[in-house]
């Protein structure tokens, strides 16, 4: 009975664990794109900063969000504060003043300015062809990210209007489950 225990645990491990985003670098996702073209969502977070955590544990974990990622778009984390050598589009980014000795704050990575963050978290949604669409700032529910995710995946990005926006998000009805 034990060994029977033990087996079911392992099993519901597995499966808890297995309900992950599929996360890549950008310049696996931009080369993806080549292939099969999909809009890419990038979580643009730091190590020290707790809504980049709680949506990390909360949001990114769930398992509605998790499965619409997945299928609709090439999921990317990115430490904007990070000392990662990142190639897109021709240019190398990197963290010039990035300090090794710290665990709080740091100095912003190059792309992160391009990008335009300022705040963690940031979630950033580029098109097809890796051109920004739009910055998200601050924590997220499942049911809130819902309505970005979904959005910007059916939308073209040359028909994106604030009256687009205004309309859509007022007859907007979730379905995923916080």
């Amino acid at each position: 009975m034990k060994k029977i225990i033990v087996l079911a645990l392992a099993l519901f491990s597995l499966s808890i664990t297995a309900q992950e985003i599929n996360w890549i670098t950008l310049e696996q996702a931009v080369e993806a794109q080549k292939t099969t073209p999909k809009k890419i969502f990038v979580d643009a977070f730091t190590i020290w900063c707790g809504p980049c955590k709680m949506l990390d544990k909360n949001t990114f974990h769930n398992k509605d969000v998790v499965e619409y990622v997945n299928e609709n778009y090439y999921a990317v984390k990115f430490n904007a504060e990070g000392n990662e050598t990142i190639n897109f589009k021709g240019v190398t980014y990197t963290n010039p003043n990035f300090n090794p000795n710290t665990s709080g704050r740091n100095s912003s990575h190059q792309l992160s300015r391009i990008f335009g963050i300022r705040a963690y978290p940031t979630l950033l949604f580029l098109d097809e062809e890796a051109n920004l669409i739009a910055p998200i700032t601050g924590y997220k529910t499942p049911s809130q990210l819902e309505l970005f995710l979904k959005y910007f995946e059916a939308t073209n990005v040359k028909n994106i209007t604030k009256e687009s926006w205004d309309s859509y998000s007022s007859t907007f009805k979730g379905e995923f489950k916080s």
